[in-house]
């Protein structure tokens, strides 16, 4: 039987509960303040920079960064890159992390050695540049995957995660005439999808938001993401993202609400990915940093 709560006990939850809900209200701010901008007229911001809600709501700057195939492009451009860099980092990182969890394998150690090495001390940017250079893969979308295949701290806590499978279970399989990958397939890989789900979403977002990679590496405008084309427009107010000239001689460029549309386009979609993956996070990070 459940007791009833003391006061001080009810007291205390109401004030975490008001405090938690004030913080997210805190964090809520700066988007709802982005969203407004964008949907508010240029005179209205350059009247008023901050605003509860604009008098006359109105769609003319995303009318204006949709007025092309510039924002539209990178945003699939970055939507691919996303797609495709996640889906390359999730199986490199669970090909080495699998056997490196077995403790049979000669030169592991060495391994987990040089992995761990690359946390520490790196090439950093400029060999790194020559490198991609070098191979040829300078001004294209492989320059954005390839280098970064695996990070090295999500493969020890994938490889910590694959340590915590009952090796039982992988012995039972072999008796039934299981190899190695279909062990991997249809034991490992379904036990393990809080870890994956939650490193899913670390290389995503990591994809994402790259940028200094783009700048370095992709010199075709028509191949820029979201990320760098979100900086044009913020150096240049317009940076060239939309064409007045579409939407009627009397259109006014809204510089500030140009801004604000570009930012909802390069948040909003990555935003509507995490809800789908949360029940996992806390889960898979705990239970791949535990062990080592």
């Amino acid at each position: 039987m459940i007791k009833n709560k003391s006061f001080s006990s009810v007291l205390v939850d109401v004030i975490i509960y008001v405090v938690l809900t004030l913080f997210a209200l805190i964090t809520l701010i700066p988007f709802y303040s982005i969203l407004v901008g964008s949907l508010a007229s240029a005179r209205e911001n350059a009247l008023h920079p901050l605003l509860l809600w604009p008098r006359e709501p109105t769609l003319d700057s995303y009318r204006y960064i949709l007025s092309t195939a510039t924002m539209p492009r990178a945003l699939l451009t970055t939507i691919y890159i996303t797609i495709v860099g996640t889906a390359v980092n999730i199986a490199m990182s669970v090909l080495m992390a699998w056997p490196l969890a077995h403790k049979r394998i000669m030169g592991r150690h060495a391994l987990m050695f040089f992995v761990t090495f690359t946390l520490l001390f790196n090439g950093g940017m400029i060999p790194n540049y020559f490198i991609v250079r070098g191979t040829g893969l300078m001004n294209s979308w492989a320059a954005l995957i390839i280098p970064s295949a695996i990070n090295a701290f999500n493969l020890i806590l994938m490889k910590n995660f694959f340590q915590e499978i009952p090796a039982s279970l992988e012995e039972s399989a072999k008796l039934d005439g299981a190899n190695d990958l279909g062990i991997l397939i249809r034991i490992v890989i379904p036990l393990s999808m809080p870890s994956i789900a939650t490193f899913t979403l670390f290389y995503a977002v990591a994809h994402w938001n790259s940028f200094m990679n783009v700048l370095l590496y992709i010199n075709d405008s028509t191949k820029w993401t979201i990320q760098v084309l979100l900086r044009q427009i913020v150096i240049l107010s317009q940076g060239g993202v939309g064409d007045s000239s579409t939407l009627g001689d009397s259109f006014v460029i809204p510089p500030q609400g140009v801004k604000m549309a570009a930012i909802m386009f390069s948040t909003f979609p990555i935003l509507c990915v995490y809800p789908f993956l949360q029940k996992y996070f806390i889960k898979g990070v705990m239970a791949g940093s535990i062990k080592g």
